[in-house]
């Protein structure tokens, strides 16, 4: 699998709180969490991203609560993956889980900017930053995650299972 999209760039300690406001996770239809994504963070963030984009964060991305409609907004609002230099980990199996894939890479936060074009192979563990022509690898994900990946998340992953037997 094969990631292409311009870059939204992000700071250190992005919180699921400013993700998705508190005000928000009562919705339960993606549509409409997709429109208060990142809005406590970034009031223009829908305006600046378009579907198939990649957000690159530096330290800690998603830390706070372990609210699920934060990862759930972001893919939503069709954002194809993250990168950070690192992330918190409930966020971290959070997007696993619901198959939004997301990338540790602190090298890709240090050379990467907002508008760069970056593509990403999922699976196997390279980040091309086309812009400034810039190589980079992250660890790949052990095979279960993958597996769930590539079924679409966690639900899907059981639902398939579940159907094959």
């Amino acid at each position: 699998m094969i990631l292409k999209g311009k870059v939204y760039r992000a700071g250190d300690n992005i919180n699921t709180d400013v993700i998705m406001p508190g005000r928000w996770c009562h919705l339960t239809d993606n549509d409409e969490l997709a429109k208060h994504c990142m809005e406590d963070h970034d009031r223009d963030f829908l305006k600046k991203i378009k579907p198939g984009d990649i957000i690159v964060a530096d330290d800690n991305f998603g830390c706070g609560s372990s609210r699920e409609v934060a990862p759930l907004s972001i893919k939503a609002v069709g954002i194809a993956g993250i990168v950070a230099r690192s992330f918190a980990r409930i966020f971290y199996r959070n997007c696993i889980n619901i198959g939004l894939p997301i990338f540790e890479s602190p090298e890709c936060a240090e050379v990467t900017e907002a508008g760069d074009e970056l593509e990403i192979d999922v699976f196997g563990g390279r980040i091309v930053n086309a812009t400034r022509g810039k190589e980079m690898t992250f660890a790949p994900y052990p095979d279960f995650m993958q597996t769930i990946l590539r079924d679409g998340g966690l639900r899907a992953w059981v639902l398939d299972k579940v159907n094959k037997k």
